[in-house]
């Protein structure tokens, strides 16, 4: 992120921010068209959030607009089609610098009312020569979507000039208001570049993402597009002592929703249920199945495995109805590819807690059924599985990791695909050499 643009870090915004959540604001399909009044108390109510403290986005946006050598066309063109066309200043007398003007205004005495003496400070536009080029290149990238659906022949270069001339940030932004509000759609790999671009500005995801169509190709349970943990041991990890059996379709659900950014829709959902059918139509007993779940879940819900395994199923499959119609579940087959890596693991730990107990002091469940179970999954199911919930039973039972063990279960992570935050979840556990 470059360092001379960092208000809207320190804020906190989750979503949109400045003039281009004012943007999203009067760009309502409730609203064909809005008038000054509207436009002024909409953009009132938006400087007011945080206790104000929104306003110092939306007043830096407009100066930073109007401080650029920017032609007043150019101003005009991106701005009617970042509103979606509902409100054009000029309709109410207003040349676009002077709605810009009255933006500033607005967002300095919504400031002055927490501190009297407040002054607006310099723009800080953001100019990196690398970052302009490549916004520039997506800006061109989208050009003949853009003026087929925005019918504005000079969208594209009024956008390209705002970041050349005026802001980064502020034309990134711009452009992808554009691309929202003439419901361009975007290809997964360019969605992915604009993912990596508000990053490098700060961004909440939300700013790229949110309304935003993207073409998402079809759910591919061995592509995960994630850095953490995923699937049934993604749902353990979530699990707490509140948990309770009239709630727990909820806490399911919570994780079948819980799709990253660059994953397609309904894809923790899939990933979820296949760990879930993998156990379900396994030839492990009902006993291990609910030994499982007992320890990955630190005790949090006692319940019955396979009657688990069938709610998290059924909640999956309710999700992927809606947010990936045409996928189609299968059971996966039996793999044994990576148990040579996980099972040495799993015995070296078992004889390290063979006189511990998940839950030692309520219903304790005894560490070397845990870790029999385990074993299980990774020979007779799948390894994969098998050592991710073998990582979630580490901290339960207390278990020091050594360096050199640690090392090996990143190799293991990578040859199974994970994310690079995935292992590193146990790091606190791990007793680090000198």
């Amino acid at each position: 992120m470059p360092q001379d643009r960092s208000t809207y870090v320190e804020l906190g915004y989750s979503g949109d921010f400045g003039l281009t959540a004012l943007a999203e604001h009067l760009c309502s399909p409730d609203r064909p068209t809005v008038d000054l009044p509207t436009a002024l108390a909409v953009a009132a109510g938006s400087a007011d959030g945080s206790d104000g403290e929104e306003a110092v986005e939306l007043g830096e946006d407009a100066r930073r607009l109007l401080d650029g050598p920017l032609p007043d066309e150019v101003l005009h063109t991106v701005w009617l089609t970042a509103v979606g066309r509902v409100f054009d200043p000029a309709d109410h007398g207003l040349d676009i610098r002077a709605w810009l003007r009255s933006l500033s205004d607005l967002s300095v005495n919504r400031l002055r009312q927490n501190r009297r003496s407040y002054v607006p400070p310099p723009v800080r536009p953001v100019r990196d020569a690398d970052l302009c080029r490549e916004v520039v290149a997506e800006i061109r990238g989208m050009a003949a979507d853009l003026a087929g659906a925005c019918a504005s022949p000079d969208l594209v270069s009024g956008l390209e000039q705002v970041v050349a001339l005026a802001d980064a940030d502020v034309g990134f932004r711009l452009f992808l208001r554009a691309l929202k509000a003439c419901s361009v759609r975007v290809p997964k790999e360019r969605y992915d570049r604009f993912l990596g671009l508000g990053e490098r500005l700060g961004y909440p995801v939300a700013v790229v993402r949110d309304g935003l169509g993207v073409d998402w190709p079809p759910i591919d349970t061995t592509r995960r597009d994630t850095s953490w943990d995923f699937g049934l041991s993604l749902l353990a990890g979530n699990a707490h002592q509140d948990w309770r059996a009239g709630t727990a379709r909820r806490e399911v659900q919570r994780v079948a929703d819980s799709d990253e950014p660059r994953q397609s829709p309904g894809t923790a959902a899939a990933l979820l249920l296949e760990d879930a059918l993998r156990l379900l139509h396994s030839p492990l007993s009902d006993d291990t199945i609910t030994t499982l779940w007992v320890a990955v879940s630190d005790a949090a819900l006692r319940i019955d495995g396979r009657d688990w395994l069938r709610l998290v199923t059924d909640v999956c499959e309710e999700r992927l109805r809606g947010a990936a119609p045409t996928y189609t579940p299968v059971i996966p087959p039996v793999r044994a590819e990576g148990a040579d890596l996980v099972l040495p693991e799993v015995r070296e730990t078992a004889l390290t807690v063979a006189d511990r107990a998940i839950s030692p002091h309520w219903q304790p469940l005894p560490a070397r059924k845990v870790t029999a179970a385990l074993e299980q999954v990774v020979g007779r199911v799948d390894p994969d599985l098998g050592f991710r919930l073998f990582l979630r039973v580490l901290r339960p039972l207390s278990v020091l990791v050594t360096q050199g063990q640690y090392e090996r279960y990143q190799a293991i992570g990578e040859r199974f695909g994970y994310g690079e935050h995935h292992v590193d979840e146990i790091e606190q556990l791990v007793q680090w050499t000198a």
